[in-house]
């Protein structure tokens, strides 16, 4: 018999007890899948927080009564230390209450616009002949360069802008036929999202103006999984600096209206969902308006071709005159032998205006809300507390959950400076639309793998089977783990998020797929109920420099 080395036992022993003290007890995850899918809630949650109480703004009184709901549903169903933490001050509270676009020659119109966030009331409906001034305002353009259209733009229109409606967008070419509008996950683009991105060195400039900024989406995304949390805090601030500094100088002009065409529908996303600065410091900017491209683009022609062509605007706002405090609801399961350590689960509950908020990020509130309620209707042994965070200020650069990490964590930099640090075990997010959860982003922290591996198998039968060490990015976890702690965001089906509703007005319960949400709920109540029993705290990264 030949002598093992004692090294080899070692390495044994430790894979034996991760792989003990992590694999999911299979009666306890049954329990769940019964409560989560034949007695779910998790569509009527999403219902209210969509048909009932509308899009969630941030800091609007409409966020502030869909708040007020989610935190009377989550004390109906046991929760304790249920209230809003406020944070800020943010910036206006801004809601439309009356709008309409209408084209009055050369045939009526009743045209399909809608209000950007933060835009200016008009005092009367403004009616006249639009200019085309084409500026193109999309972020893909990159600060530097952006910047420098402006300028030019500047020059060009300085002092003949007065009382004139701009047609802001320029027209489009032909529609794309390779468009795909709704789609699931692939084998194949599963598969490539199980092997590693090549290495790259982090990403530091001196100034935001000297990023190289690619033109084509992929790489775009790659760059920015690239960048530092604090370059990115930069471009943000770079990107909010530009919007207030184009709507400061169209007041300065007196711009009468904008519209720019929503490109949905056409060929890409649009980066218009709010007008300009939302700071109460800088000017609202002139009333600005998306309408659909297929009727931007017919007022265009007829401007382009000479042909006579009128508008008339009309739009009634309630802002408030100085910035306000925004807030997050929190909500607890308390914990029992582990109290005092925490499991942290959250979705950002602000939307943009134009829909209902339903699949950004409706869905992912109200399954995190569902999984509360699975959680505390089973009555189960939860050795640490779950905790519930559902941010504002999220779609304005992760406001919200940054806060609340500052307030009880700590910041980049300085990652262990408050007392709370230690005490968070791991936050898991959801926030890719409403579709099914197809694995997990391990954010390159691969002492997790085996984890999840073990936690996620009970669903391989409802497609979760992809454990990706990628990098994903712009929602909340981004907050938790630009600190150090363990944050995660699951991998989710597509469905029509990037294609069709993201920030839209067709953002509404119609795309919200019913069996998606419950196996999403299944799965991450499952996570949270191992999570929470685990001998151990989850492992951790260092902390970032």
């Amino acid at each position: 018999m030949r002598r093992v080395p004692a090294v080899l036992v070692l390495v044994l022993c430790l894979v034996l007890r991760v792989s003990a003290d992590d694999a999911p007890d299979r009666g306890m995850v049954d329990r769940i899948k019964a409560e989560a899918f034949d007695r779910s809630q998790v569509v009527e949650i999403l219902r209210n927080l969509t048909d009932v109480h509308g899009p969630r703004l941030t800091a609007s009184p409409q966020f502030d009564r869909a708040a007020e709901w989610a935190m009377a549903r989550l004390k109906r169903c046991g929760l304790a230390n249920v209230h809003l933490e406020a944070w800020g001050p943010f910036g206006r509270s801004w809601e439309a209450t009356r709008y309409s676009v209408e084209q009055l020659e050369p045939t009526y119109v009743q045209l399909d616009a809608a209000p950007l966030a933060w835009s200016a009331a008009t005092s009367s409906p403004v009616e006249g002949t639009p200019l085309l001034a084409p500026l193109n305002v999309s972020f893909k353009r990159g600060p530097k360069r952006m910047a420098s259209d402006f300028e030019t733009f500047k020059k060009t229109w300085s002092g003949k802008l007065r009382g004139r409606i701009l047609l802001l967008t320029a027209d489009r070419p032909e529609t794309s036929l390779e468009a795909v509008p709704f789609s699931r996950l692939t084998s194949a683009q599963l598969e490539k999202l199980e092997t590693a991105p090549e290495p790259t060195k982090r990403v530091e400039v001196a100034t935001i103006d000297d990023l190289p900024w690619p033109e084509s989406e992929e790489e775009l995304g790659k760059q920015f999984m690239a960048m530092s949390a604090d370059t990115i805090d930069r471009v943000i601030d770079r990107f909010d600096a530009l919007a207030a500094a184009r709507g400061t100088w169209f007041a300065s002009e007196g711009v009468a209206a904008i519209l720019a065409a929503d490109e949905r529908a056409r060929e890409g996303l649009t980066a218009g969902e709010a007008a300009g600065s939302y700071k109460s410091a800088d000017p609202l900017t002139p009333p600005t308006f998306v309408v659909t491209s297929e009727q931007y683009g017919r007022i265009a022609r007829l401007v382009e071709h000479k042909e006579p062509v009128r508008v008339r605007i009309a739009l009634e706002t309630r802002v408030s005159n100085a910035d306000v405090d925004a807030h997050n609801v929190i909500a607890e399961i308390p914990g029992g032998a582990r109290k005092d350590e925490v499991i942290m689960i959250g979705a950002h509950f602000d939307s943009w205006h134009t829909g209902t908020g339903a699949t950004d990020n409706g869905a992912g509130s109200a399954v995190m809300i569902e999984v509360m309620r699975i959680l505390k209707t089973l009555g189960l042994r939860l050795d640490r507390t779950i905790r519930l965070g559902l941010w504002s200020g999220e779609e304005q650069g992760l406001l919200g959950s940054r806060a609340y990490v500052a307030a009880h964590f700590g910041t980049p930099g300085a990652n262990a400076d408050k007392p709370e640090y230690a005490t968070l075990s791991g936050y898991f997010n959801l926030d890719n639309g409403a579709g099914r959860i197809r694995g997990v982003y391990l954010q390159r922290h691969d002492a997790m793998r085996p984890i999840f591996e073990q936690w996620l198998a009970p669903f391989r039968d409802l497609g979760v089977t992809t454990i990706s060490i990628r990098d994903t990015g712009g929602t909340d976890h981004l907050s938790f783990t630009a600190v150090g702690l363990p944050g995660f965001q699951f991998v989710q089906d597509p469905l029509d998020y990037g294609s069709v509703t993201h920030h839209t007005s067709a953002d509404t319960l119609e795309h919200a797929p019913a069996s998606d949400l419950m196996q999403a709920a299944a799965v991450i109540a499952s996570v949270v109920y191992q999570a929470a029993n685990r001998p151990e705290r989850l492992p951790r990264r260092p902390p970032p420099n």
